[in-house]
């Protein structure tokens, strides 16, 4: 398969700490690549300079697509809804921003399980049911690549189950992922890659 991404030799340095130095890998499409470490060994680092949204002290990230921003979705460790809103509207919100406003807000509360929760403060619910409301973009982006940060963070065995189940429908379609996790996946991807960040660091 093609290949989506290239990083080459990147260096992340934090208050005099190396969190990781000479770091290279390719994904293509239908890879998975699961990061690794303790905490504090820049995990959320080295996801969010994927993105773009922190600078590292060297190294090149290549995607291999020119509008690349528009191919992929980042989530990061926090849920990232708004709890004044309810669970409808969140989602509703959070499909137009990602420009899917034809998206049935009705049948993603559905397919995560909040169905009967739709009218309630997002504020008022489990910080499980928080995670699902905003996983439902991960049922009607298009995009190719995830990038996601502890995505089983405050689900249960269900919640979990659920998601890697949708893992698995967008690698057999071709899309890829790199995630953190401190949990082991059940689920065994095809072309799973695993990478450790650890040195310096720990």
């Amino acid at each position: 398969m093609s290949t989506l991404l290239t990083v080459k030799q990147l260096v992340s340095q934090r208050a005099g700490r190396t969190l990781f130095a000479d770091l290279s890998f390719t994904l293509q499409h239908g890879d998975v690549l699961h990061i690794e470490g303790v905490n504090g060994a820049g995990k959320s680092t080295l996801l969010r300079a994927l993105v773009g949204l922190v600078q590292l002290q060297g190294g090149t990230v290549e995607y291999h697509h020119d509008d690349w921003r528009t191919q992929l979705v980042f989530m990061g460790h926090k849920a990232g809804i708004k709890a004044e809103l309810t669970a409808l509207e969140n989602v509703t919100l959070q499909a137009r921003l990602d420009g899917y406003a034809d998206v049935d807000p009705w049948q993603l509360l559905a397919t995560v399980g909040l169905l009967g929760l739709e009218d309630l403060p997002a504020g008022q619910l489990s910080a499980g049911q928080q995670r699902r409301i905003a996983l439902t973009r991960l049922w009607y982006s298009a995009a190719p690549l995830w990038v996601l940060d502890e995505p089983f963070t405050a689900l249960d065995s269900d919640g979990i189950a659920l998601l890697q189940q949708r893992f698995a429908e967008h690698t057999a379609a071709g899309g890829a992922i790199i995630m953190t996790s401190h949990q082991s996946l059940t689920w065994q991807p095809d072309q799973l890659q695993r990478l450790r960040i650890s040195g310096d660091d720990e």
